[in-house]
């Protein structure tokens, strides 16, 4: 079969409704100011769909720090890799920052966070090591292991007497081959948005001498007394070796960093291949994010309002009765019974009559049978906002008890919008 064919014949479990919901459903497009309010298809919209989690994204002090440096150095400086010569005395102190806040001795700036963690993991370990990860870890874990040649185990989501179970099966294997153990979990996980156990992972740190890689992306800017994460949130940032956070959530911009011993770093420095064969961060994003990081540090009340916007809109839902399931973050899921039509009918219903915007998740990411409608407060937010959202989704679900999106229909969102 030509590979084409091939392709345009399975597009896969979303791809296969790409030509009716292009534009609505997958790929939809929210212009205007990043905030709690956007338009969509030129209607405003109420959006709890930006992990934009601190407000930092049109802040006036980042706005104004992004343009400056976008005047005085473009776009395109520094060119070429870090290695090669992208790197400037602006990265490093980004880079010394970072390993500051996070109580490391040393980080390292990455251009992509997904790319970063691939190549992370790709450095770290090789074909005599084992990995031992829970397993609903995030898909740049994912395809970092696929990279890995030796050995690796899954443990069920936050479930400690598996993990030990691996460990032991990891133990025996190493024992052979000379190798060590790396576990991964995530600090937050970004669709249930419950904590990875990271006390509970730690307390087999001395008996079977791994070390501990957590993807804190949800967590960083959000999590802990300071917004170290979730690791200073749990009191264990001494038991994390390898801390990696993302600036496309709480720092509201690109890239991310990985922050741990200094001989690591520079030896990922010298073996991440996603960062060596592609180009520095440019400056405006740098010098943007330490502008970021300052009001991080030096603003608390950004922090304590997203946190004010969170307590409200979660234990309002609950006090209606939806199911939260078990978040413990800012990350909101509300799961309803449904199939796919109900699914896509409850987002055009929000979407146009109540004019909320948020994410549906539907399978393969949740069992069939269940929607989850995802949303993501933020700084921005107001209790306007989430008093209005709940008594919303109160009314959708009595219109999907009542069997209203149960025609077996879809909305005909391509001709209708």
């Amino acid at each position: 079969m030509d590979i084409f064919e091939k392709v345009v014949n399975n597009m896969g479990p979303l791809g296969q409704y790409a030509d009716y919901g292009w534009g609505y459903f997958y790929f939809p497009k929210l212009e205007g100011e990043i905030s709690n309010r956007m338009l969509f298809r030129g209607k405003p919209v109420l959006v709890w769909s930006l992990n934009n989690y601190l407000g930092l994204a049109n802040h006036p002090e980042v706005r104004e720090a992004d343009a400056r440096a976008a005047e005085e150095y473009g776009m395109a400086y520094p060119m070429g890799a870090r290695m090669m010569s992208g790197q400037t005395a602006y990265h490093e102190q980004l880079e010394r920052e970072l390993a500051a806040f996070e109580k490391k001795e040393a980080a390292y700036l990455l251009n992509y966070g997904y790319m970063g963690m691939v190549s992370i993991i790709d450095s770290l370990i090789d074909r005599h090591d084992v990995v031992v990860y829970d397993s609903d870890a995030h898909a740049c874990i994912l395809d970092g292991l696929r990279m890995h040649m030796g050995k690796r185990f899954v443990y069920p989501h936050n479930n400690m007497e598996k993990l030990e179970t691996s460990l032991k099966r990891a133990q025996k294997l190493v024992d052979q081959t000379g190798g060590g153990i790396l576990v991964i979990t995530e600090g937050v996980y970004g669709m249930a948005g419950d904590l990875g156990n990271l006390p509970g992972i730690l307390q087999f740190k001395d008996k079977y001498g791994f070390r501990l890689l957590v993807d804190d992306a949800h967590g960083f800017g959000t999590m802990g007394t300071t917004g170290a994460g979730t690791s200073e949130e749990q009191k264990v940032m001494d038991g994390v070796d390898v801390y990696f956070g993302t600036f496309a959530k709480a720092m509201a911009g690109i890239g991310g960093f990985v922050a741990t011993d200094k001989p690591i770093v520079k030896a990922l420095a010298f073996n991440m291949r996603s960062q060596i064969f592609a180009k520095s961060l440019p400056m405006p994003m740098v010098i943007g994010a330490l502008k970021r990081l300052e009001l991080l540090r030096n603003k608390p009340e950004l922090k304590e309002n997203l946190w004010t916007i969170v307590r409200a809109l979660q234990s309002g839902l609950r006090e209606k009765g939806f199911n939260l399931g078990r978040t413990q973050s800012p990350v909101t899921p509300v799961f309803l019974q449904g199939g796919l039509g109900e699914a896509a009918q409850i987002v055009v219903d929000l979407r146009e009559n109540y004019g909320i915007f948020c994410s549906m998740v539907i399978y393969p990411v949740v069992p069939k049978g269940v929607i989850m409608l995802r949303l993501i407060p933020t700084a921005v937010h107001t209790l306007e906002d989430v008093k209005y959202t709940i008594d919303s989704f109160s009314n959708v679900r009595e219109k999907l008890d009542a069997g209203k999106y149960s025609d077996g229909t879809f909305p005909t969102v391509a001709d209708k919008y």
